[in-house]
């Protein structure tokens, strides 16, 4: 087939001269990031035979998000910062593992985008060898030689020039787009290339899988605990058919497979810590992954607000996210609305509001 033998970088190039003209800067930088998950995924991959050198003042302790960080997740950090400062096509960065932006430094070149990232998402699971990847988003810099400030990365995601993320796992993939379709590439590895072998993915309509941590159905609110319900339900139930669960923990896994198979991730917003709006981060998870999900036919929201309309507030602003098959985001968003209007006031839940699956009701004997 003609596209097993286009790689990623020419690609790129194919794609602009499609838009009306090349982005010399665009294009490099894309090939920066290529780079880079190249590089991490051969980390990666080398697991607890890699020893991790890290900078001074960088060792792993606690990020940010007061969440452990891994020596992987230092590591990916830093590969990422030295392959795209260089190149002179970013003028700022901003990642999930450094509490402020960074700015690129003399003796660099300024570029004119900004670059937003998770180095090395579902970092978690590096112990128990599952998929993990990189998360990436694009934005243009502001007009001018200042250096950036924090407002200049708070832009909805609706302002993203490419989104895009890596997988680390049987095989290294970068599935991107760049506002015109969603397209996955597989590494060559004895090549060293990137080559497309996913063109046009498009989220399958039906679908029969959901992806939650229902360890913490406890603190959802009806209207996520109303569709859990009713896919649990399968065939007995008003969706009619049977539904499997699945939970990897890992995004850019779980997104990949919503890709493939189709499906709905959910993340919502509950009650554990009710000041907090929700646990994923805005812009360097929620809203490239969002722009992919759109660019494949599939929707993402909060459950109330389309991802890529909301306004940024802080560089690490977390929301809810529930994204995935198109008709499964949008029913999930009609039971918030319904939630929110009152209702849905009489929805009664036998799995997880006014009993449980195994209390015996009042009167009945115990004991087997």
């Amino acid at each position: 087939m003609p596209h097993r033998s286009m790689t990623f970088a020419k690609f790129i190039i194919e794609d602009q001269r499609r838009r009306g003209g090349p982005d010399a800067e665009l294009t490099a930088l894309l090939n920066d990031v290529q780079t880079a998950c190249k590089l991490i995924g051969v980390t990666v991959s080398r697991g607890p035979l890699h020893r991790h050198r890290t900078a001074p003042g960088t060792a792993p302790g606690i990020n940010v998000h007061d969440e452990e960080q891994k020596p992987l997740d230092v590591t990916a950090n830093e590969i990422m910062l030295d392959t795209c400062s260089w190149g002179g096509k970013v003028c700022g960065m901003a990642s999930e593992e450094m509490a402020e932006f960074y700015a690129v430094p003399p003796p660099h070149r300024k570029g004119r985008h900004l670059l937003v990232f998770d180095p090395l998402d579902g970092s978690s699971n590096i112990d128990v060898n599952v998929t993990v990847g990189t998360i990436f988003s694009i934005l243009r810099a502001p007009p001018g030689d200042a250096d950036p400030t924090e407002a200049d990365f708070l832009r909805p995601g609706t302002e993203q020039v490419a989104a895009g993320f890596a997988l680390y796992g049987p095989t290294t993939m970068i599935v991107v787009t760049l506002g015109a379709g969603v397209h996955g590439f597989t590494l060559d590895r004895e090549v060293g290339n990137f080559n497309l072998t996913h063109p046009d993915m498009r989220v399958p309509e039906e679908t029969g899988e959901f992806a939650v941590n229902m360890s913490n159905e406890r603190y959802w609110e009806p209207p996520v605990r109303r569709y859990v319900e009713e896919c649990v339900q399968g065939k007995a139930g008003p969706r009619g058919k049977d539904f499997n669960m699945r939970w990897i923990a890992s995004l850019v896994a779980e997104v990949y497979r919503i890709l493939i198979r189709g499906g709905l991730f959910m993340y919502p917003w509950d009650t554990r810590d009710a000041a907090r709006p929700g646990r994923l981060r805005l812009l360097y998870e929620a809203n490239p992954m969002a722009m992919i999900l759109e660019q494949a036919g599939g929707a993402a929201s909060t459950g109330r607000e389309r991802i890529l309309d909301m306004v940024p507030t802080a560089l690490h602003q977390r929301v809810p996210l529930i994204l995935g098959s198109k008709a499964e985001v949008e029913r999930i968003v009609r039971y918030h609305e319904a939630h929110d209007r009152g209702e849905d006031r009489v929805f009664d839940s036998p799995l997880f509001n006014t009993r449980s699956l195994f209390r015996l009701p009042a009167g009945a004997a115990g004991g087997t």
